[in-house]
């Protein structure tokens, strides 16, 4: 029996099967169908099968091909990375950035030491203008308190002078 016999005896069992409704499927007898199976497999010639292996050893070798292709790719990367970095102008980039920075944290410090200065110059001021400002309320507290008790010194002694009048006043008066 040649391979296109068994494929129509295979279509057969599917044609003659029983038929489910509705659903578009068939019920066969499997036992026919696996025995109709197994003979196809075993008419195949040899060649399908070692075509068969040459497919599934040209799929491993296309795999073993592409990691090992990764595999250099990654190598040659980092390789590229360490020569970049190892490259002058990676170093006088390097050596520029360092100079950049140590610039910017002495500006940085100037800034703050003048920074610094000038609130103490701001500062001094305030206090010597406070100072100035707190002896001159000092003094005018001074200045009205003296002329307060004066002036109460002053009324107190004419009080006192007019009590003293009517005092006499009266002892005069009997």
């Amino acid at each position: 029996m040649d391979i296109i016999k068994l494929l129509e005896l295979l279509e057969e069992i599917i044609d003659t099967g029983t038929k489910m409704p509705l659903t578009g499927k068939v019920l066969i007898d499997k036992e026919e169908a696996l025995n109709a199976v197994d003979q196809i497999v075993n008419y195949l010639p040899d060649e399908f099968k070692k075509a068969q292996w040459v497919c599934e050893e040209k799929e491993r070798l296309l795999k073993g091909a592409r990691e090992e292709a990764e595999n250099i790719k990654k190598e040659n990367i980092n390789y590229v990375k360490k020569q970049i970095e190892n490259h002058d102008i990676v170093k006088e980039a390097k050596v520029m950035a360092d100079e950049i920075l140590k610039d910017a944290k002495e500006d940085a410090k100037t800034m703050r030491l003048g920074a610094r200065d000038y609130a103490d110059e701001v500062l001094s001021q305030l206090e010597k203008e406070i100072s100035l400002k707190g002896e001159e309320m000092v003094n005018t507290v001074k200045q009205q308190v003296d002329a307060f008790i004066n002036g109460l010194q002053g009324n107190v002694s004419g009080d006192l002078k007019t009590i003293r009048e009517n005092i006499k006043e009266l002892r005069n008066y009997k």
